[in-house]
């Protein structure tokens, strides 16, 4: 059975089930799930805990069927957790793991940890068998659109509350701006808020004068903030991975993948195929499909020409070499480059139709 994590606190209160998954790639929501999974376990009698972890090939799996089948010494029941850090167990694993699950005890709870896995780990034998035992969560990321209601939503736990209306939509959207990308140092800049003020509404000056500017930015996000042309929020990203020590190279690589994604796309629309087909073709699927398909329509040829220009200029710059009409630092290129991708991107659909949309930026960036 899947829950999600906001979920899982409601499905335990209806009782223990045999076994918890609980996998995805956001540390603090994992964390906290997992501990949900504890203190229900000692709640009902689980005194007694065991943690394995698979690291290399050489675990010993016999080991863990035997914990699970052995009685405790000192508790009614027992917790067994087992961590795959890799998330790929392997064949003897796999076969373990099955097994594992087809000889459940009532008096073995089991926490099973995961990274994120993809569509072939999620098919596999062991991951089905552990799904079909007890309750699987999934933790995801919470994405940028979300951070607000997330962070409004923890407030509340606490008992605490932006202003409402537009000043209070401005003051969350500070507050994500400060802590993207780094949910457990936003989990942190909230109690810290609980510990500085008392109960009840917060003042934009008080939330700016507490939250440390904490985020953290990925690469591969950065095409999305462009795609949506957000370009406060684009900058700012370049700026954060300039400042994190990320590689121009790949900030650079990133970019141009996406510039010639989008010519893909319009060549195969060019030669009469249809746009989800065109988008299939040229790989691009989740946050970026929905993109893709605003963008599109928008772009001329002659647009996504001057952009393709524009990232072969900017792979010299990151590469050392000077160009006469671009600057000399590699990030400023990427900056302009980034501009020109906005302003192309961002053009009104009737533009995109009725006349051919130049990027113009990297003349004044």
């Amino acid at each position: 059975m899947q829950v999600r994590p906001e979920q899982l606190a409601a499905q335990l209160q209806k009782g223990l089930r045999p076994t918890y998954t609980v996998w995805g790639d956001e540390p603090l929501l994992a964390q906290e799930a997992g501990d949900m999974v504890r203190a229900a376990a000692r709640a009902s009698g689980c005194s007694e805990r065991q943690v394995h972890t698979v690291a290399g090939q050489h675990f010993d799996w016999s080991g863990l069927l035997g914990a699970s089948m052995a009685m405790s010494l000192f508790s009614d029941r027992q917790l067994i957790e087992i961590r795959i850090p890799s998330g790929k167990p392997g064949k003897d694993g796999s076969e373990a793991l099955q097994r594992y699950c087809g000889a459940l005890s009532d008096d073995v709870v089991t926490l099973v940890q995961l990274p994120r896995l993809d569509r072939t780990q999620q098919n596999s034998a062991w991951f089905t068998a552990l799904d079909a035992a007890g309750v699987t969560v999934r933790v995801d990321p919470i994405e940028r659109k979300a951070l607000p209601v997330w962070i409004a939503q923890r407030l509340s736990a606490q008992k605490q509350r932006v202003h409402a209306g537009e000043e209070g939509q401005r003051t969350l959207t500070f507050f994500s701006d400060r802590v993207e990308g780094n949910l457990l140092a936003a989990h942190q800049e909230i109690q810290k808020l609980g510990l500085l003020y008392p109960q009840g509404e917060l003042s934009f000056e008080q939330i700016e004068a507490a939250v440390l500017n904490v985020a953290r930015y990925d690469v591969f996000k950065l095409g999305e903030a462009v795609l949506a042309g957000q370009v406060a929020r684009a900058l700012r990203m370049l700026e954060g991975l300039q400042a994190e020590g990320e590689a121009a190279v790949l900030v650079h690589w990133t970019l141009t993948e996406d510039i010639r994604a989008l010519k893909r796309v319009r060549d195969a629309i060019a030669g009469g195929k249809p746009l989800p087909m065109a988008l299939r073709e040229a790989r691009v699927w989740g946050a970026k499909e929905r993109l893709f398909e605003r963008v599109v329509p928008m772009l001329s040829d002659s647009a996504v020409a001057h952009l393709l220009d524009a990232a072969q200029v900017c792979d010299g710059l990151v590469k050392g070499l000077k160009h006469p009409d671009w600057p000399l630092e590699p990030w400023e290129g990427l900056k302009r480059l980034v501009l020109m991708l906005v302003e192309c991107t961002a053009a009104t659909p009737a533009a995109g139709r009725g006349r051919s949309v130049t990027p113009r930026l990297a003349l004044r960036a």
